[in-house]
């Protein structure tokens, strides 16, 4: 058996944001740490990929500038019912196919001396004396503290987290190369979303994201429900639908879950830490990427205190989400499903669409620029009353 005082399990942003984060604080304890990724770089992940700005600056924070191909979005198109919504302004995202980028940021983490060792699949986990016991299909690991960034469908979370109430949303997407679809978007660098269908009984929205594959020009594009049961029939057939709009041949599609983040189910016991996915993401969007980013970044830090202080219960970790900016920023979106996708959403979707001042808002809050992600609502709702968000500008919180 192989004895590693730290193992990450899973190498997608969450597991390499984690590792990246601690070898910035202690480049030792980083440097005796192992990653276990079940496939092999690059490997396939069914995802949008949008990158929002508050992901590319944590990127330059950790010295892992954007290197992969990506298309920079500027503009966006939002039809709400009975109305489109067109904004245009600073960069909104950037696109990446998220093959390129994960094996970029596995690329990060060997530069710097972390072990990633792929095609290692975990099957199993126990607690057993002081540490926990690792099965993979090559053989048996001891870890002294576990960093579970294995997705939605989290084994560590299944075998070492106390079941709880949990919350699964769901998206269907495909990829359709340009010259086969009438759709403006890749040129005016634009993204589309598409909320027309929420009177029709679809909690959630439809999208149209630019993107190269191969460096060939596409279209992305995707239905996503909070409710991943009994969702599947209207999702492919709101797809389908939106595939004949733009002109395009049916495709294969593929689907992929959303665990949402809520504040009753525990991110740490002693020893273990959930992050990215595993954790719980947007359930408003279903947006995943800068969230494994604050994640990482809060369990490396639970990391480094701990073997500091010989103190493995890692309450900490679970009181830096769910006490900071990122756990608000969270529960907020939560609270955007029942406003958005529930009885009152004509009058929320009338608000967002009829007030500049309330996009503006919402897509600095969102994107996290300016600090918006990081203010109080009641700063958001003077700045609406005032129809100015200058008073946000040039702020930022802390983690």
């Amino acid at each position: 058996m192989e004895r590693r005082p730290l193992v990450i399990i899973g190498s997608g942003p969450a597991g390499s944001a984690s590792a990246l984060f601690l070898h910035a604080r202690d480049t030792g304890l980083a440097g005796e740490a192992v990653i276990l990724e079940k496939a092999h770089h690059p490997r396939p992940k069914v995802c949008g990929g949008g990158l929002i700005p508050q992901v590319l600056r944590c990127l330059e924070e950790l010295g892992a500038p954007l290197s992969v191909p990506n298309v920079a979005v500027h503009r966006a198109a939002v039809e709400v019912p009975g109305r489109t919504v067109t904004y245009e302004g600073e960069e909104l995202c950037r696109v990446v196919r998220r093959d390129e980028f994960d094996h970029s940021l596995v690329a990060a983490c060997r530069q710097r001396g972390v072990e990633v060792r792929e095609g290692e699949k975990v099957v199993d986990l126990k607690r057993e004396g002081d540490g926990i016991r690792i099965e993979t299909e090559r053989g048996s690991y001891h870890a002294g503290a576990v960093i579970g960034a294995d997705g939605s469908g989290s084994l560590v979370r299944r075998r070492l987290f106390p079941r709880a109430p949990e919350h699964v949303g769901k998206a269907i997407t495909c990829d359709v190369p340009l010259a086969q679809a009438d759709w403006s978007g890749f040129q005016a660098a634009r993204y589309d979303f598409i909320f027309r269908f929420v009177p029709n009984g679809l909690r959630g929205y439809a999208w149209a994201f630019p993107c190269l594959i191969e460096g060939v020009p596409h279209v992305n594009l995707g239905v996503y429900s909070v409710d991943a049961e009994g969702s599947g029939a209207l999702l492919r057939r709101i797809l389908q639908e939106e595939l004949t709009r733009v002109g395009a041949p049916a495709l294969s599609v593929k689907a992929f879950p959303v665990r949402w983040y809520a504040r009753r189910v525990p991110l740490a016991t002693p020893r273990v830490m959930l992050a990215g996915d595993a954790a719980g993401v947007d359930p408003l969007m279903g947006e995943g990427i800068s969230f494994c980013f604050e994640y990482g970044r809060r369990a490396a830090a639970a990391i480094a205190r701990g073997f500091a202080a010989n103190d493995f219960t890692f309450a900490d970790y679970a009181r830096s989400v769910d006490g900071s900016w990122v756990g608000r920023k969270l529960r907020r979106l939560g609270l955007g499903v029942r406003l958005f996708y529930g009885p009152t959403w004509r009058l929320w979707f009338a608000i967002a669409a009829g007030s500049r001042t309330a996009q503006e808002i919402g897509i600095r809050w969102y994107n996290g620029v300016d600090g918006w992600d990081q203010r109080s609502g009641w700063e958001a709702l003077r700045a609406w009353c005032r129809g100015d968000i200058r008073p946000a500008l040039d702020q930022q919180g802390g983690v």
